[in-house]
């Protein structure tokens, strides 16, 4: 049964996997802009963003507390507008599946979990942007 809980430092190597599992996908599909082989965060900076309320990650563990996917979120408040009101916003800046995990709908498990957090945190947005080419990506949503 797979379960939904914030990040903790003993995930950061599982993490890295996945995180190098996407960044390979957005190498492969935009070489122009990824580079194959590099790694978006280093365990410190994992590491800081997991502690950090502003920017949760949640991760999919199954029975044995292994990482099979997470979403990383940033939440984020405008600064001064004269034109809008004050609204909070969920943006999910990244969002994986172990790909040997993929069809036992994870993902979603995972994306309505971060849904929720949303709405119980009061955020009137939730963003999530998908690259150009990333059909799987496009499916699911």
């Amino acid at each position: 049964m797979i379960r939904v809980r914030r990040a903790q430092d003993k995930d950061i190597k599982r993490v890295t996997e996945l995180l190098a599992q996407v960044l390979e996908l957005h190498a492969d599909l935009r070489p122009d802009l990824f580079i194959h082989g590099t790694t978006k965060y280093t365990e410190n900076q994992l590491s800081d963003i997991f502690a950090d309320e502003k920017t949760p990650v949640f991760v999919a563990v199954d029975d044995s507390d292994m990482v099979q996917g997470y979403a990383f979120c940033i939440l984020k408040e405008p600064a001064f507008s004269t034109n809008m009101t004050d609204i909070k916003t969920l943006y999910i800046d990244d969002l994986c599946v172990d790909s040997n995990a993929r069809g036992r709908h994870i993902g979603t498990t995972l994306f309505d979990y971060v849904m929720d957090f949303a709405k119980q945190t009061g955020c009137y947005t939730v963003t999530l942007n998908v690259w150009e080419g990333n059909d799987s990506a496009r499916h699911f949503l």
